[in-house]
């Protein structure tokens, strides 16, 4: 048997104990530190996504929070954090919220460097010469301030560089331009094919055009037609569906 007297003693104890434990607890508050790492993962997972979107190959980020001589209070309800602008990720402006009447809100720069595997020539590259996948190769470089580097070593069939290219340069795609494989004046079959029907009749290219595109022909009856290039010296009456060779 419990001694009453010991029991009674203890009471308000107990109850305090109690009251600890069944109390429901509250949240620690986000401190300015806690602020500025959530900051960095919004804006690592922003990266992160578009990265993906894009096809990056190992991307890779560094990412550092511009801070400044604000006083940043701990919020008691916890922050929230949003993008406003990710456009250049040399310069992302993010926003954190923290809620409530003595609440606040504050816009925060966030400076990332991004790299990646990306297409490089493999040596010098004279304007207008066709290239391959040959011509280049895949390499880690700072991509932070190149929005449009390619990463598929198969877009280079079919395109020649628009300007001479030296050994080791980051490629972008406004570098590249498509072979043209008609000509304008040039002689050209016209082929029309429906499921096993083919025929074709000789034509002359009124424009020049890649793989692709649309160009008038004259064919040999005299009548100017819209056709598609589907290669070289070879078009097909644009009124047909697009055929499984043009594609190729």
């Amino acid at each position: 048997m419990f001694n009453s007297p010991i029991v009674t003693r203890f009471l308000p104890l107990l109850r305090i104990v109690m009251l600890v434990l069944l109390s429901p607890r509250v949240a620690a508050a986000t401190s300015a530190e806690q602020t500025l790492l959530l900051i960095e993962q919004a804006a690592r997972a922003a990266l992160v996504r578009q990265a993906d979107n894009t096809g990056l190959i190992e991307p890779q980020f560094e990412l550092a929070v511009v801070r400044n001589d604000r006083v940043l209070p701990p919020c008691e309800q916890g922050v929230a954090v949003d993008a406003l602008d990710i456009r250049q990720s040399t310069r992302m402006r993010m926003v954190a919220v923290c809620p409530g009447a003595a609440g606040w809100r504050y816009e925060f720069v966030v400076r990332a460097k991004v790299s990646a595997k990306v297409a490089v020539t493999l040596g010098e590259i004279p304007a207008g010469k066709p290239m391959t996948s040959a011509d280049v190769l895949l390499e880690r470089h700072d991509i932070s301030m190149i929005p449009d580097t390619i990463n598929d070593l198969t877009a280079f069939d079919g395109m020649s560089a628009r300007r001479s290219l030296r050994g080791g340069e980051v490629l972008r795609q406004n570098m590249l331009v498509a072979v043209p494989l008609v000509k304008r004046g040039d002689a050209v079959r016209i082929v029309a094919r429906r499921e096993q029907i083919e025929v074709s009749m000789a034509g002359e290219a009124l424009d020049t055009g890649a793989r692709g595109a649309m160009v008038r022909v004259r064919n040999a009856n005299g009548n100017t037609i819209r056709a598609r290039v589907t290669a070289a010296g070879t078009v097909e009456p644009a009124d047909l569906p697009l055929s499984t060779q043009s594609s190729e």
